[in-house]
C-alpha cells in the first residue's frame, strides 16, 4: 500500500499494535479523508456507536438529502431510515478499508457497526439483529458490535460459531473479559467441530480504559477532601487503576493464547481475538492527553481512538511498548485498590450499566434526529402533534418519556408485551397495528367492490351498525361526501323509530347497497336493522335480494352464517384481533369506504406515514403518539384534568364522535379513565375549571383560534393535531390509537376491553325477553309527574331527588353536581339538526352557570360509546336521561317486539346499570308531543340556572 510518512501513528505497527478510529461520517468518507488517514497514518480499521451516529446523522447536512431520496423511494419509519443510511455509510468505509483486509489477510481493514443497544440483555433478539446486520452489509469486513452483557455472552458465542465477525463493547471488568474470550473459543471450537473453517474471522474484545480512572479518581477525589486516613495511599492510586486493569487484561490474553487449547486453533488459522483498547480520550486534563494510548501500545492489540487524540497522537506521542510491563506493579495497584475499599468490581458493574444506558439513549436521540429529519422531509404529507402544557404538566409529560425509554415501552408495546398494560389479554387485541399492511392485502377486494357499486348503478349506500362499525365510517361520510359520480353512503346506528323511518325515506331500495356490519354477529341493533330493510328491499325488489346486501364480520360470526344463508353478494372479514373502536382503518371502516368510491389505497398509503411515524424506533420524545398519550394519561392521573375536550374546525368536527368512543370505551374502568367532551362551543377561559385539557382538531391553514389562544394563556393544557388535508383524518385515527394505548398503560387499565358495556346489553336483553312472552315490557311507575314529564329513579336517587314538581326536581339534581364534575345529557330521542341543537341550547346553559363539562348524547348510540365511561368511570357525572312517547313505531320483521320497544328497553337497562353503580341519575319522559316537552324541559333549566 505504499511507504507511509514516519510519524509517531505509523510507527506503532513496528510494536504490533493497530491504530482504528473512532468516528464515521459520510462527508468525511466521501470527501477522501479517511482515505488519507490510511494512505498518510496507517489506520486500520473504524469503529462506529450510536452516540458518533446520532452526532453525524444529527449534524451531517448531507443526511437531509439522503433521507428525502430514501423516501422518494418508499416510506419507511426512522428506524428503517437510520439503518439505510448506516449501512451505506458502513459500505463506503469497508471499501475505502478493503485494501487494508486483503493485504493483512484479514487481521485488519474492518469497520464496526452496533447491534441496537435495546437489545442489550435479549440473547436472542441480539443474535437475530447481529444475523440480519451482517447480511444487510454483506462486506467481509464489517464486525457486527455486541455489548458485553451477561445475556449476550451465549450471542456472541453463536455468531462467532456462524462465522460472523464479532467486536465485543463495553467491557471493563476482567472477569467479564474472560467470558467473553471464553466465548470466543467456544464459537470457533463448534466451527471446528462441524468442519468448517475458521480462519477468515475476525473478532476484537473492545476493553474500555479511561471511564474507569474517571469513576476511581472522583471517589478518591471526594475520600481526600473528607480528609480520609488513607489520603496518601489513595492519592497514589489517582489515574493507575484503569491502566493496571488493562495490563492484567493482557496477562490474561497471553495466557491463553500460549495455551495448548489455543495452539490447537492456531493451527487450523485461527486469529486471536485481539484486545482494542477503547475510551483512550483523556477526561483528566491534568493527564497527558495520549496517556491511554502510550500506556497500551503491545503486541497483538488495537486502539481505537477519537480523531482529535489520533491527531494529538499523530503530533506528540511517543511510541514505546509499555503494555507487559510493570505486571507485578499493576497487580499491587489492584490489590491496593480493593484494601483502600475502591471495590472495582463494583465500579465496573455499574460503567457496563451506565454504558449501555448511554448507548440506549444515544440511539434514541439517533432515531429522534432521523425521526425529525423524515418530518422536516414529508412536509405536509404528515399530520403535525403539538403541546402546549403548563411547565409543570410538560415536565411530567417528559418525565414519563423518560420513563417509557428506559423500560423500552414503545419497543414493548409492539412486540405486543401485555406488560405494557395490566399483563392480561391485550397482547390478543393490537391487529390494529397492522391494519395498513392487511388493508393492502385486500385492496383488491375493496377496489373491486368500488367498481361494482359504480356499474350496478347504486344511489345510496346504507351501512347498519354500531359503535366502532358505524361511528369511523361515519366521520368518512361526513368529511369527504359524495364523491362525483358515486353512491351516497348513510351510516344507521340507532332502534328509535323515527330515525329507522328517516333512513327508509333517504333511499331508494331498489338502488340501494346495503352494509350490515357486526363483529360478533351477534349485536342487537345490527340485527334488527338487518331485518327491517332486508324486508324493505325484498318488497321494492320482489325478489329475494341478497346480492344488494354485504357483511362485515369476523370469520365464524352468526353474521356470517346469516350471509351465507341469505345468498349475500360479499363477506368482508374482520381481524378478530382489533376490537370495534380500534376497527376504522380495517375492513369495518373500509369496505363502507370503498363502496362509497373513497380512494381506499390512499387512505391506506397516507395511514402508513403516521404509523411510521409512530414506529417502535421513535423515541417517546419525537413519537408523536406517544406524546399524545403521555399528555393525555398524565394530565389525568397526577393533575385530574380528565375531561377531554375536543375544539374541532368545522369540516373535520364530525371526528370528535370517534373520538369520544375510542377514549371513554378504552379507558373508562375501574374508577378512572379519560371523560371526552365533543361538540361543545367554546367558552370564555373563566366557565372551565381545572379538570380539562383541550384537543384542538385543526385543518389546513386555519389561524388559531382567539378562544383556544386566550384558554392556553390562562393555563389550560392544549394539544393540537394539525391536518393539512382532509385525507390526513386517516392518520388522525391512528395516532388517537396509538395514543389511548399509551394513555391506558399510563391509567394502569386494560384498554381493549369495555366490561360495562355488555351489563347494558344484559339488561336490555332480559327485559326484551319479557315483552316478547308477555307482549309487555315490566311496569315502572314514575315517582312523580308534572304535565307532560314524568320522573323515574332508583331508590338511592329518589332519596336525593326532594320536590314534588318538575322544577325542583331537577334543581335538586343539578344541585348534585359539584366542582370537576360533568353532566350528560342522555337522549332517546331522534338524532337529527333540531335535537342537536336542543340539547347544544342546554349543554351550554349549564356550562355556563356550573362550570362543569357537558356532555350530549343520544341513545341507543352512545351505549357503544361513552356509556362505558359514564358506568365505569370515575364516578364524576350526573346523567339526565331524557325518554319520550315514539310519534309511530315500527314493527321488525321476525321479532315479537318493536324499534321502540327495544329503544324503550335499551334506556331502562342504561338507566338500571348507572343506578347500580352508584352514579347521580335522573330519567325524565315526556308524553305528548315531543318538541313540546323538550321545549318545557330546556326552559325549567333556564329558570333554575337563573336561581343558582
Amino acid at each position: 500500500m505504499g511507504r507511509k510518512p514516519d510519524t509517531p501513528l505509523t510507527r506503532l505497527a513496528g510494536y504490533g499494535q493497530s491504530i482504528w478510529l473512532d468516528f464515521i461520517r459520510r462527508d468525511f468518507i466521501e470527501e477522501g479523508r479517511l482515505a488519507s488517514l490510511v494512505k498518510e497514518d496507517a489506520l486500520k480499521g473504524v469503529t462506529s456507536n450510536p452516540a458518533i451516529f446520532e452526532q453525524a446523522i444529527g449534524q451531517g447536512a448531507e443526511y437531509e438529502e439522503a433521507v428525502q431520496e430514501l423516501l422518494c423511494e418508499e416510506s419507511l419509519p426512522a428506524g428503517a431510515l437510520y439503518e439505510a443510511v448506516a449501512v451505506a455509510d458502513i459500505c463506503q468505509a469497508c471499501r475505502v478499508l478493503r485494501p487494508v483486509f486483503d493485504e493483512t489477510s484479514g487481521r485488519d481493514g474492518y469497520v464496526s457497526l452496533e447491534v441496537s443497544p435495546y437489545l442489550a440483555d435479549d440473547a436472542e433478539a441480539t443474535l437475530h439483529e447481529a444475523r440480519r446486520l451482517w447480511q444487510r452489509v454483506n462486506q467481509p469486513n464489517v464486525m457486527i458490535k455486541i455489548p458485553a452483557t451477561e445475556a449476550a455472552l451465549p450471542a456472541i458465542e453463536q455468531a462467532i460459531a456462524e462465522g460472523i465477525n464479532v467486536n465485543i463493547t463495553l467491557l471493563f471488568a476482567q472477569s467479564m473479559y474472560e467470558n467473553v474470550l471464553e466465548a470466543y473459543l467456544r464459537g470457533l471450537e463448534a466451527r471446528v467441530q462441524r468442519g468448517q473453517p475458521i480462519a477468515q474471522i475476525g473478532s476484537v474484545a473492545s476493553f474500555f480504559v479511561s471511564r474507569i480512572d474517571g469513576r476511581i479518581d472522583a471517589m478518591i477525589d471526594r475520600r481526600i477532601a473528607a480528609r480520609d486516613p488513607q489520603a496518601d495511599a489513595l492519592k497514589r492510586l489517582r489515574g493507575k487503576v484503569a491502566i493496571a486493569n488493562a495490563r492484567m487484561a493482557y496477562q490474561h490474553y497471553l495466557h491463553v493464547v500460549a495455551s495448548p487449547r489455543w495452539q490447537a486453533l492456531a493451527e487450523k488459522g485461527a486469529q486471536t481475538q485481539r484486545l482494542l483498547w477503547a475510551s483512550t480520550s483523556t477526561k483528566d486534563k491534568t493527564y497527558r492527553d495520549v496517556l491511554y494510548v502510550e500506556e497500551l501500545i503491545g503486541e497483538d492489540t488495537v486502539n481505537t481512538v477519537p480523531p482529535h487524540t489520533l491527531e494529538a497522537f499523530r503530533d506528540h506521542g511517543v511510541p514505546q511498548a509499555r503494555l507487559a510491563d510493570h505486571v507485578e506493579q499493576s497487580r499491587l495497584i489492584l490489590e491496593d485498590a480493593d484494601r483502600l475499599g475502591l471495590d472495582l468490581p463494583a465500579v465496573t458493574t455499574t460503567l457496563l450499566g451506565e454504558g449501555v444506558a448511554a448507548f440506549k439513549a444515544a440511539f434514541d436521540g439517533l432515531l429522534g434526529a432521523v425521526a425529525a429529519r423524515r418530518e422536516a422531509v414529508l412536509g405536509g404529507r404528515l399530520m403535525r402533534v403539538s403541546l402546549a402544557l403548563s411547565d409543570e404538566l410538560d415536565n411530567a409529560v417528559v418525565a414519563a418519556g423518560k420513563s417509557w425509554t428506559q423500560d423500552g415501552k414503545v419497543r414493548r408495546l409492539w412486540e405486543r408485551d401485555a406488560s405494557v398494560w395490566t399483563n392480561g389479554p391485550e397482547s390478543k387485541w393490537l391487529g390494529w397495528l397492522d391494519v395498513v399492511k392487511d388493508g393492502m392485502a385486500h385492496i383488491n377486494a375493496y377496489e373491486a367492490l368500488q367498481r361494482e357499486v359504480k356499474e350496478r348503478g347504486y344511489s345510496d349506500v346504507l351501512l347498519l351498525a354500531m359503535g366502532g362499525s358505524s361511528l369511523g365510517p361515519e366521520v368518512l361520510a361526513e368529511i369527504f361526501g359524495q364523491v362525483s359520480d358515486g353512491p351516497k353512503l348513510h351510516v344507521l346506528d340507532s332502534t328509535d323509530p323515527q330515525q329507522v323511518a328517516s333512513f327508509a325515506k333517504a333511499i331508494d331500495p331498489t338502488k340501494t347497497l346495503f352494509i350490515v356490519s357486526s363483529k360478533s354477529g351477534s349485536t342487537l341493533e345490527p340485527n334488527i336493522l338487518f331485518a327491517y330493510f332486508w324486508a324493505l328491499a325484498g318488497t321494492a325488489l320482489g325478489r329475494k335480494p341478497g346480492d344488494r346486501f354485504v357483511a362485515v364480520t369476523d370469520p365464524g360470526s352468526s353474521l356470517e352464517t346469516v350471509a351465507q344463508d341469505h345468498g349475500f353478494a360479499h363477506i368482508f372479514h374482520g381481524n378478530p384481533e382489533i376490537g370495534g373502536r380500534y376497527s376504522v382503518l380495517s375492513p369495518f371502516g373500509l369496505t363502507p369506504a370503498a363502496a362509497a368510491g373513497y380512494d381506499v389505497r390512499a387512505l391506506l398509503n397516507c395511514t402508513q406515514l403516521m404509523i411510521e411515524a409512530c414506529d417502535a424506533s421513535v423515541p417517546p420524545v419525537t413519537n408523536p403518539g406517544v406524546n399524545l398519550g403521555l399528555a393525555l394519561g398524565v394530565a389525568a392521573t397526577t393533575f385530574r384534568r380528565d375531561k377531554v375536550t375536543f375544539v374541532a374546525s368545522e369540516q373535520i368536527a364530525s371526528l370528535g364522535a370517534w373520538l369520544e368512543q375510542l377514549l371513554a370505551e378504552s379507558t373508562g374502568k375501574s374508577g378512572t379513565g379519560l371523560i371526552p367532551i365533543d361538540g361543545e362551543p367554546l367558552g370564555r377561559p373563566d366557565v372551565y375549571s381545572d379538570d380539562r385539557i383541550f384537543v384542538e382538531l385543526r385543518l389546513g391553514h386555519e389561524p388559531v383560534s382567539p378562544g383556544l389562544k386566550a384558554l392556553r394563556e390562562a393555563g389550560h393544557p392544549v394539544v393540537t393535531l394539525h391536518l393539512d388535508t382532509v385525507e390526513q383524518i386517516v392518520q388522525a385515527f391512528f395516532v388517537f390509537e396509538f395514543a389511548t394505548a399509551v394513555a391506558g398503560s399510563v391509567l394502569g387499565i386494560d384498554p381493549f376491553d369495555q366490561p360495562d358495556v355488555e351489563f347494558s346489553k344484559v339488561e336490555t336483553r332480559k327485559l326484551t325477553k319479557a315483552y316478547a312472552e308477555t307482549g309487555r315490557l315490566p311496569e315502572e311507575a314514575p315517582f312523580a309527574k308534572d304535565g307532560n314529564l314524568a320522573f323515574y329513579a332508583d331508590e338511592r336517587n329518589h332519596e336525593a331527588l326532594a320536590g314534588k314538581d318538575a322544577k325542583a326536581i331537577l334543581k335538586a339534581h343539578f344541585d348534585r353536581v359539584g366542582k370537576n364534575d360533568y353532566i350528560g345529557l342522555l337522549a332517546y330521542i331522534e338524532r337529527n339538526k333540531a335535537h342537536i341543537a336542543w340539547e347544544q341550547t342546554v349543554r351550554v346553559a349549564l356550562r355556563e352557570q356550573l362550570h362543569v363539562a357537558t356532555a350530549a348524547q343520544f341513545g341507543p348510540r352512545f351505549l357503544h360509546s361513552t356509556g362505558q365511561a359514564y358506568k365505569g368511570g370515575p364516578n364524576s357525572g350526573v346523567f339526565l336521561q331524557i325518554t319520550a312517547d315514539d310519534a309511530a313505531d315500527l314493527s321488525i320483521p321476525g321479532y315479537a317486539y318493536s324499534f321502540g320497544v327495544v329503544k324503550a328497553a335499551q334506556a331502562r337497562g342504561d338507566f338500571d346499570v348507572l343506578a347500580s353503580r352508584g352514579r347521580r341519575a335522573l330519567r325524565v319522559h315526556i308524553t305528548g308531543p315531543l318538541q313540546a316537552g323538550l321545549d318545557r324541559l330546556a326552559q325549567l333549566v333556564t329558570e333554575i340556572l337563573k336561581g343558582a
